[in-house]
């Protein structure tokens, strides 16, 4: 880590730091800037991405959003606040379909994520947030056990930008790890989920590909793959309409690395991913009417990852909270999709909450151990390894970022820090920003 020193140049000074532009990360930037604008005005608030757009996983791996609704038969909406603004700025640009989930996990939201980049990036410049792209953070600043700024680097080279609260939400706990907050690495006590490359397919005739029934679709995957002419590690996955006329979209490569953490396993990931894509095209077009003509359009930008590092909070998150959707008296957000484990076998493994349930996110997830100053969003943080497989979902990263965005921007208007801000005003600004914090529950008269 640096000791900060004159000899790096000084990019910007900035009240709060968002670091990672995926759901959890631009939504705490907006967030955190609508606040900051009518308490701060004169503050700023800025969004470091690596990447040349904003949205992450949302944009750069997937096309739809889980966990909006609980599942089941009567569904409850339990993300709202910014993640609402986005999805309507989304129907302003674009359709967007509402879709049941293959595995019973709740409705999706699917979307054109060229589209969505755009999207963010409007809510993110209205609401005043500074986007800086090509920006990948190499090292912290630290005073004492208070991180004060990150190392950038980039096209103009290596510089540090200073910042009074910064939010981790880079998914990978880059930012926390080099503050040397205590974490547990995907893989050290369970087993690590698998990575996925996802990939469009254009020229499908959707109304023949749709018509086959997932039970058969299953069992000619297997087939396939049990003849010894396809090499499909994954049995099952999924595969979905997309508001793009005769463009499918999948959920099916799995790839298993050590470290998602380590550009060498990464490297190595990318390189499988593309590679068993092409044969899980191939079984498609071979094997399965409507996809006789299909070919592959576009790779995921990047394989997807769906752990790696998860701090340890305030407070971790278990299996058995989840299991038992237990309130909590700091909740930020709620999460009724059920624990999703992607292991390196043939399928996924399954665990729902009761019916019509959620967990509640407590605030203290989001707050490291050993760091002051800094705050965490999305799948880094603090959770067991079955938990975070429930927890991890778009819509839940969105209601995380909400909340550690707005409680960022909170700790410097009352000049306090993010762990001593006192829970009764986050909740408040929270419920003010639109944020759902309990089940709305039908009262009978």
């Amino acid at each position: 880590m640096y000791t900060y020193t004159k000899k790096l140049p000084i990019f910007a000074s900035v009240d709060v730091l968002v670091v990672g532009s995926g759901s959890a990360g631009s939504t705490a930037a907006i967030a955190a800037a609508r606040l900051a604008r009518r308490r701060l005005p004169q503050s700023r608030v800025m969004l470091l991405e690596r990447y040349g757009f904003l949205g992450g996983t949302s944009t750069a791996v997937l096309d739809t959003f889980y966990g909006f609704f609980t599942p089941g038969a009567q569904p409850k909406k339990i993300v709202s606040g910014v993640a609402d603004d986005l999805i309507d700025e989304l129907r302003r640009i674009d359709s967007v379909i509402e879709r049941p989930n293959t595995f019973g996990a709740g409705t999706g939201i699917t979307y054109n994520p060229e589209f969505l980049k755009i999207a963010w990036e409007r809510l993110a410049l209205e609401a005043g947030v500074e986007i800086l792209l090509h920006s990948f953070v190499t090292d912290v600043i630290l005073e004492g056990d208070r991180i004060a700024g990150v190392i950038v680097d980039g096209k103009s080279g290596l510089g540090a930008i200073q910042a009074r609260c910064i939010i981790d939400a880079t998914g990978d706990a880059d930012v926390a790890a080099r503050c040397d907050v205590p974490f547990e690495r995907a893989g050290e006590i369970s087993p690590a989920q698998t990575l996925t490359t996802t990939f469009r397919l254009a020229n499908v005739d959707v109304r023949r590909a749709t018509s086959m029934p997932r039970k058969e679709f299953i069992e000619r995957m297997e087939h396939a793959a049990e003849s010894g002419q396809y090499d499909l590690p994954r049995r099952e996955g999924s595969i979905h309409i997309t508001p793009i006329a005769s463009v499918m979209a999948t959920i099916m490569t799995r790839v298993s690395v050590s470290d998602p953490t380590d550009t060498f396993d990464m490297t190595s990931a990318e390189i499988q991913g593309r590679s068993q894509a092409l044969e899980y095209e191939r079984f498609l077009r071979d094997m399965i009417p409507g996809y006789e003509h299909a070919h592959i359009v576009a790779f995921s930008t990047q394989i997807g990852v769906r752990e790696s590092r998860r701090i340890y909070g305030e407070y971790r998150l278990t299996r058995e909270d989840v299991l038992d959707a237990r309130k909590f008296e700091d909740s930020v957000g709620l999460c009724g999709a059920p624990i999703e484990d992607h292991h390196t076998g043939r399928d996924t493994r399954w665990s729902y909450l009761p019916e019509g349930e959620a967990v509640s996110i407590p605030y203290r997830s989001l707050v490291p151990q050993k760091a002051e100053g800094l705050l965490v969003a999305g799948r880094c943080f603090s959770a067991t390894h079955d938990a975070h497989a429930s927890v991890r979902s778009m819509a839940q990263c969105m209601a995380m970022g909400q909340a550690a965005g707005i409680a960022a921007a909170l700790s410097l208007d009352q000049h306090t820090t993010p762990r001593a801000l006192p829970y009764a005003r986050l909740r408040d600004a929270l419920l003010a920003a639109g944020a759902t914090l309990e089940i709305q529950r039908t009262v009978h008269v």
